[in-house]
């Protein structure tokens, strides 16, 4: 006979989910599975809020969302129990946990340290887990996760300001790192100064690169100058601005979602330069071959990290004093949260104090 949910996930949990597509989130009480030998339960303290939460809570971008749905997947928190078997974990430990609770292991990506490229890769929410129960994700209460999808937090980096490094840290790191942007007296522009572009700026500038941020937005210009510390800030519509720009730039980290005309990034690089996506755009990409012969230059994407570089990247930010600028809030004011995300209104990530305010309605 089949065990039912309740025998495979014994363990109550709290949290808020959407129902449907209106993406309304409200109290939602699951379970989470007994800690397993290699697992890692540990109470959430915050969790920060991803557009792609937005996106799945909405089943938009074809996503397939299943509901209900619990979203979340930049959870920090600190230790309760481990496995018998866990061996990098202890009671008390801050960790956290990002985009992904499973792989299969055994591909060339598990072996290469790629687990986000797995193609069984299971996601923190919104998945089949192995033992074919949904998973859960951050706007929750606890977490029970497989000790090698876990990071360590390290004492110096602040829990809520550190919880968005475990999506939009590593989705801006891993790229520096991997297209070779990362070498101090490069020349690397970062568009789109949100969620994502804020922190490549900040990554950027402790491994020594120059910065330039790209924004249709002149009114951020000094935002992204006096405060974030960019070396320099260009209008992506001001032609003249672009002109005296051209062929300035080793590489290009593009962070923005919406529909924008690629062509003029193109003519920022310098031969053999790197643009590289990692927002999800709507549309097909419309770009003149011709632009990319000259000047040998490559269009890549990328998309989050393995384990261990994630864990690589919350050493450098902890080294080096990053973290995400955040606007925490309580969970009870996540549907305003999102709708003023969907707007765009937010300065840059939204982080909720899951530890002071879920337990209020249990």
């Amino acid at each position: 006979m089949e065990e039912s949910t309740e025998q495979m996930q014994p363990k109550k949990a709290f949290g808020w989910a959407a129902r449907d597509s209106s993406g309304v989130l409200s109290p939602f009480t699951f379970s989470r599975r007994a800690t397993g030998e290699k697992d890692v339960r540990f109470k959430v303290l915050y969790c920060g809020i991803c557009h792609s939460d937005l996106h799945y809570i909405k089943n938009e971008r074809d996503l397939g969302s299943s509901y209900p749905v619990v979203p979340g997947h930049e959870i920090v928190g600190v230790v309760t129990e481990v496995g018998s078997k866990v061996e990098k974990f202890k009671v008390g430990d801050k960790v956290g946990v990002g985009c992904f609770v499973g792989s299969c292991h055994s591909c060339d990506n598990c072996a290469n340290n790629l687990e986000n490229h797995c193609p069984k890769v299971i996601n923190q929410f919104g998945s089949i887990y192995y033992d074919g129960t949904t998973t859960y994700g951050g706007y929750s209460d606890i977490m029970v996760t497989d000790e090698h999808f876990v990071v360590s937090i390290p004492d110096n980096l602040p829990l809520d300001g550190g919880a968005p490094l475990l999506c939009a840290g590593i989705t801006v790191y891993s790229p520096l790192r991997y297209f070779g942007l990362d070498k101090p007296g490069m020349h690397v522009g970062v568009v789109g100064l949100g969620g994502l572009g804020h922190i490549a700026v900040k990554f950027a500038k402790a491994m020594g690169v120059k910065v330039t941020v790209i924004s249709t937005s002149p009114n951020k210009k000094k935002e992204a100058i006096e405060h974030l510390g960019a070396h320099s800030f260009l209008v992506s519509c001001n032609q003249d601005e672009l002109q005296a720009a051209m062929g300035t730039l080793d590489g290009i980290i593009d962070t923005v979602s919406a529909s924008h005309p690629l062509l003029p990034l193109i003519g920022l690089l310098k031969t053999n330069g790197k643009l590289v996506l990692l927002g999800l755009l709507e549309k097909p990409l419309d770009i003149p071959v011709f632009s990319l012969l000259l000047g040998r230059k490559i269009v890549a994407g990328s998309a989050s990290g393995g384990l261990k570089e994630t864990q690589e990247m919350i050493n450098f930010a902890a080294k080096h004093n990053i973290r995400a600028d955040i606007e925490v809030i309580p969970i009870d004011y996540v549907n305003i949260a999102m709708e003023r995300l969907s707007r765009g209104d937010v300065r840059y990530r939204f982080v909720i104090d899951i530890g002071n305010s879920l337990k209020s309605f249990t």
